[in-house]
């Protein structure tokens, strides 16, 4: 396993890491969650994320983790806990980190995200867009004088709001989630460069696009009722599936180490829920970066749909193996 620094942090973090949302019980048995995590750590992952609104993820990793004794980075966030939430209640906010501090089984937090900081429909934190100001970052800095915390990350989604956000100057990490990967590339105009202008580390989510780059959907490509998914996009995906034919790289893997090509990112999480998962995934990434004629061939097909088409599902992931449950727009 290769290691690298995240960000100004300093924390050595594993290439890849451990995304906690699939060992949650909406998704995984609680023994198949902890043989997963431990096999995670035994092939040297050693950062794990997870947050509240993750069903009980926090619970399976404090169970699953209980009996690890070797040092780790663990992450989570704020937002959504407790109900009601309150995003600018610093009672609220403090109350959601000690019920982490209490499921997680730890005295301390390496890394305290505010979740979906981009979204002020979603979660309304800050008093002060232009300037990043809110109730959230007053309670951070507190957290992080007690020692409760070490270091303040954001988690977020979009593509230029996030990339403000990092400007701010005020966060140590971003996780930039469903927007980089082989077919969407939105944050390497302006969330990595922004962070890496600051210093920070960088994490990368959902580098298989929330199941659509994990399996090829050849039938869904070829199907006229799925109207829903743009002529140019369904002709970008059976570019990358003659790629995968030609150079022979399953497709996860090559998802996977795309994103570990780039030197500007730190780590990328995988979403493992089973011990072979993870054992697939930590050998895909242990193979290094890819060879730069399948990066320009990478970057020949993601610049047919350089931009998302106005209409297309955020939950395309979701979408693709079940393509008639499509409801129209609004499903982010």
């Amino acid at each position: 396993m290769q290691y690298c620094t995240l960000g100004r942090t300093g924390l050595q973090v594993s290439r890849i890491a451990f995304g906690g949302l699939f060992v949650a019980s909406f998704a995984a048995e609680l023994e198949a969650a902890r043989q997963t995590v431990h096999r995670a750590i035994e092939l040297g992952i050693n950062y794990f994320d997870t947050a509240p609104t993750y069903g009980n993820s926090e619970e399976v990793l404090g169970k699953a983790l209980a009996d690890v004794t070797q040092p780790l980075i663990i992450s989570t966030k704020l937002g959504g806990r407790p109900q009601p939430f309150d995003p600018r209640d610093p009672a609220c906010l403090r109350a959601s980190v000690e019920e982490s501090l209490r499921l997680l089984g730890r005295k301390q937090i390496d890394l305290l995200m505010i979740h979906e900081p981009d979204r002020p429909a979603q979660y309304d934190w800050w008093t002060d867009w232009l300037n990043v100001n809110g109730p959230v970052l007053e309670l951070l800095q507190e957290l992080k004088q007690e020692g409760i915390i070490s270091y303040i990350g954001m988690g977020g989604t979009t593509a230029y709001e996030l990339a403000h956000l990092c400007r701010s100057g005020k966060f140590d990490v971003v996780l930039a989630a469903y927007n980089y990967s082989l077919l969407w590339r939105e944050a390497e105009n302006e969330v990595i460069p922004a962070a890496k202008a600051q210093g920070m580390g960088v994490v990368i989510g959902s580098p298989l696009q929330q199941g659509a780059l994990a399996r090829r959907y050849d039938a869904v490509m070829n199907d006229p009722t799925v109207f829903w998914l743009s002529n140019a996009r369904k002709e970008q995906f059976k570019a990358l599936y003659r790629l995968v034919d030609a150079c022979g790289i399953p497709l996860p893997e090559l998802g996977l180490r795309f994103v570990i090509s780039n030197p500007d990112i730190d780590t990328v999480l995988m979403g493992a829920r089973s011990v072979a998962e993870a054992e697939q995934n930590v050998a895909g990434v242990e193979k290094g970066p890819l060879p730069a004629a399948i990066l320009a061939k990478l970057d020949e097909i993601a610049a047919m749909v350089p931009y998302r088409p106005f209409g297309e599902p955020f939950g395309i992931g979701w979408l693709l193996p079940n393509p008639s449950e499509y409801r129209g727009m609004g499903q982010a």
